[in-house]
């Protein structure tokens, strides 16, 4: 299959299939927002008088076609084809002959993979923001049922003083709020179109960017060429550390219900189905999915420094270097949306153990509060202090 650089020579076979990597297998998760960015573009360019409506019309069929293709499982890009512009490109040369050769008048491979990524993402940030509010309707469900049960607290792995299951559960309701809040920061500095900066020098061509845009629905365009390039790895970087604050949390949260699901502390019972067990001791039933929620956060960081370090030492302009974000990015989110998907599961069937709850409060979990009655009788808080801690056996 003819390449879209190709200039009349064959390229080493090592060489092709290192450079080529596993793009032809991560695109196919792509094409469908190139397939629409074509569209749009090549409405662009029937508007600016380079295609005309016959030949629009006979594009857009042709790419309609490619479409239901895609969506039906009946199409896929060949490790000869690298990537799914070329794919596209060749499918359109094979529907409709010269026309299909004119759909790339006004654009590189660098502005299009940018604007199908970016199309993408947005989708992507989408998903993971109903994801999020998902799980918070199931929290609120949790404190309605279990948050007025007291327990004790822990600092330092040690019990410290009473909450509750309201203040505990609500506590990743807020978090994920402030996740929340930064996923719409970085969803809207990449809300902008770089169609039409071609390889980061613009095109020498008159075209029209804010139609494309706007027919892509982007809010606004990314005006400066070579700042649309610069903005690739940066902005992956930016959407790695937003996926990577949610994952935090929930590692938190997973660490928090392994803990208190442990028999000698037993706040919190997990049931049977979604526990694994011992290929050796009958007894265990253990917390996998919990264990790894709490792993997967570090593999989300590792995916953040791995984009941090594709990235760093480049000069301005594009480089083959960020071919490697895409597949670093898109398991971000994969892994993202099950771990989501999962602390549901386990907040929709999570029991708390009242009893176990109530014996926690033992004499010395309320020594601050002991405290605090002392100080309301007029005792100054350093002396109240002392006296409380001679009677637990404080220090």
């Amino acid at each position: 299959m003819p390449k879209l650089w190709e200039k009349g020579y064959t390229l080493d076979p090592l060489i092709e299939h290192f450079t080529v990597g596993k793009d032809y297998l991560t695109d196919m998760k792509l094409i469908k927002y190139d397939v629409i960015a074509s569209i749009a573009h090549a409405e662009m360019l029937a508007k600016v008088s380079y295609l005309s409506n016959e030949e629009l019309e006979k594009l857009k069929v042709a790419l309609e076609k490619l479409s239901e293709l895609i969506d039906s499982n009946r199409f896929s890009i060949s490790p000869d084809e690298e990537d799914c512009h070329t794919a596209i490109e060749n499918f359109l040369v094979r529907e409709v002959g010269e026309i299909g050769k004119k759909i790339h008048m006004a654009r590189s491979r660098n502005d299009q993979v940018l604007t199908a990524l970016r199309l993408l993402y947005k989708d992507e940030l989408k998903r993971i923001e109903k994801l999020i509010q998902e799980l918070k309707k199931q929290l609120l469900q949790f404190s309605k049922k279990f948050g007025p049960i007291k327990f004790a607290g822990f600092t330092h792995t040690r019990k410290a003083m009473p909450t509750n299951f309201r203040t505990w559960s609500m506590a990743l309701y807020d978090a994920l709020d402030d996740d929340l809040k930064i996923l719409r920061l970085v969803f809207e500095l990449i809300d902008r179109s770089p169609l039409g900066t071609g390889a980061g020098y613009g095109v020498p061509a008159k075209i029209d960017r804010r139609f494309t845009a706007e027919r892509l629905g982007f809010k606004k365009v990314q005006k400066n060429p070579i700042h649309a390039q610069l903005s690739r790895g940066k902005y992956e970087s930016l959407l790695l550390h937003s996926l990577s604050q949610i994952s935090f949390d929930l590692n938190r949260f997973a660490s928090d219900i392994i803990f208190f699901s442990l028999p000698e502390i037993g706040y919190l019972s997990l049931p049977r189905k979604l526990c694994t067990g011992s290929s050796i001791m009958p007894q265990k039933l253990n917390p996998d999915p919990l264990e790894l929620v709490r792993a997967y956060h570090n593999r989300i960081v590792a995916k953040q420094m791995e984009c941090a370090m594709i990235t760093s030492n480049l000069i301005t302009g594009y480089h083959r270097d960020l071919q490697l974000l895409k597949e670093t990015v898109l398991e971000a989110f994969e892994i993202v949306e099950q771990l989501l998907l999962v602390m549901k599961l386990i907040f929709e069937t999570l029991e708390v153990n009242e009893q176990k709850c109530r014996a926690s409060l033992t004499k010395e979990v309320l020594a601050t509060q002991k405290v605090y009655e002392l100080v309301e009788r007029g005792i100054p808080f350093r002396d109240a202090y002392r006296i409380v801690a001679e009677e637990v056996g404080g220090e």
